[in-house]
Parts: C-alpha cells; sequence; structure tokens
C-alpha cells in the first residue's frame, strides 16, 4: 500500500513536471513571435508609419488585442484547445505589432542587456515560485491591489507627464510583477488537474499558464526597460 501511494505521488509530480514544461514551452514560443514581429515591424517604415501614424489602426490592434485576451480569459471553456491556442498565437503577434515601438526608442544594446535581466529574474522567481513549500496565495491581494494602483499612477501620469512619477512606478511595477512572477507559477502548478494529461482541458489549462506568465515577463520588461534601457 505504502508502495503504491509512493507510485501515485511520483507519477502526479511527472505529470505536472510535463504540464509545466508545455506550459514554459507555449510562453517561450509566445515570445519569440512577438520578438520577430517587433523586430520585423520597426525594421520596416512602411509598416511603422501604417501602425503608428494612423490613430485608428494603432487603436484598432490595441482593441484586437483586448478582445483576444478577453476571449480567452471568459470563453476559454466553451473554445476548442485548437482555437485556444490560435487566439494566443495571435495575440502574440499583435502585441509584437506594438511592441516594436521599444526598437524605435531605445538601442538595441540596452534592449539586449534588459532581456536578459528580465529573463534572469523571470527565471529565478518562477523557480521560486515552482520548488516553495510556502503557500503564496496570500500574496495575491496585495500584488493585485498594488497592480490596481500602479494603474491607476500610470493612467494620471499620462496627465501630469512626470519623470519622477513616471520612474518611481517602474521601479514599484518591476516589484509587483517579480513577485506575480512567483505567485502565477505557483498557482498554475497547482491549477493542473491530475489524470487529464492530453485531454482537451489539460490543452487549454496549459494556454492559459502560458497566457498569464508571458504577460508577467513582457509587464516585467517593460518595466525594466524604463530603468535601463538607454534611448536613441
Amino acid at each position: 500500500m505504502e508502495n503504491q501511494q509512493t507510485f501515485n505521488i511520483d507519477q502526479a509530480a511527472a505529470e505536472t513536471q510535463r504540464y509545466m514544461t508545455r506550459v514554459y514551452g507555449w510562453m517561450t514560443f509566445a515570445l519569440v513571435i512577438t520578438g520577430f514581429c517587433a523586430m520585423y515591424t520597426a525594421s520596416s517604415p512602411a509598416l511603422v508609419e501604417i501602425i503608428f501614424g494612423n490613430r485608428i489602426f494603432f487603436y484598432g490592434i490595441i482593441i484586437l488585442e483586448l478582445v483576444a485576451v478577453g476571449a480567452l480569459a471568459g470563453w476559454v471553456n466553451s473554445m476548442s484547445a485548437f482555437l485556444a491556442t490560435m487566439v494566443f498565437v495571435l495575440y502574440a503577434a499583435l502585441n509584437g505589432l506594438t511592441l516594436s515601438v521599444i526598437f524605435l526608442v531605445y538601442t538595441e544594446g540596452s534592449i539586449a542587456t534588459t532581456f536578459f535581466i528580465t529573463a534572469g529574474t523571470f527565471g529565478a522567481m518562477s523557480l521560486y515560485g515552482l520548488t516553495t513549500k510556502s503557500d503564496l496565495t496570500r500574496w495575491g491581494n496585495l500584488l493585485l491591489m498594488g497592480l490596481f494602483g500602479l494603474v491607476i499612477a500610470t493612467v494620471v501620469n499620462m496627465f501630469m507627464r512626470s519623470e519622477t512619477l513616471y520612474f518611481i512606478t517602474g521601479y514599484i511595477g518591476v516589484l509587483i510583477f517579480v513577485g506575480l512572477t512567483a505567485y502565477d507559477t505557483q498557482k498554475i502548478k497547482n491549477m493542473n488537474i491530475i489524470g487529464n494529461e492530453g485531454t482537451e482541458e489539460d490543452k487549454k489549462e496549459a494556454i492559459m499558464g502560458a497566457l498569464t506568465l508571458y504577460l508577467d515577463f513582457i509587464n516585467l520588461f517593460l518595466y525594466l526597460i524604463r530603468i535601463f534601457g538607454k534611448r536613441k
């Protein structure tokens, strides 16, 4: 009986590990798509003019991004795994179009440096979320409250245009998304349902987990680029 229990625990751990591997795989794939689209767009003056020279087109992309995320968050249970994957990939590509502005504003060297800093920080905090025995759920409300306050401060600063507030929100944003990376990783790990490996639900769980960590990575990068980025 004890051997059977040990086997079941090991089997569950192995299944969870494969699940998290799929989550990280999809997240990495989405980051590659975003990075490629951003670099390609920034290198094409015609695309830059179309996207950033036309407010209607630019805000149309933003709206499509919000619709894609909203569709995944609200209707993923009624979608097929294939459709959820396609929406996720579409969102990553659209995000690359809007994030291409980073390559127009900052030097390539500082972008590369910030990316590696982001990857290292994200990796360390995600590993912590995977391995810690502490329950990080108590972080959730604090981090979400902080994120809500950060959004308000960012919107206010769009009118104030304060450089000081801009950098303060940058540092606060880094702290919030560092914490969210660990919290979300543990939440995604615990979200996995043992025994449904390979099912439609399992595939959609992996996509939603990948989307969550993808957003954490992107936002962490955007706040770090405020600190380490060198403008052209």
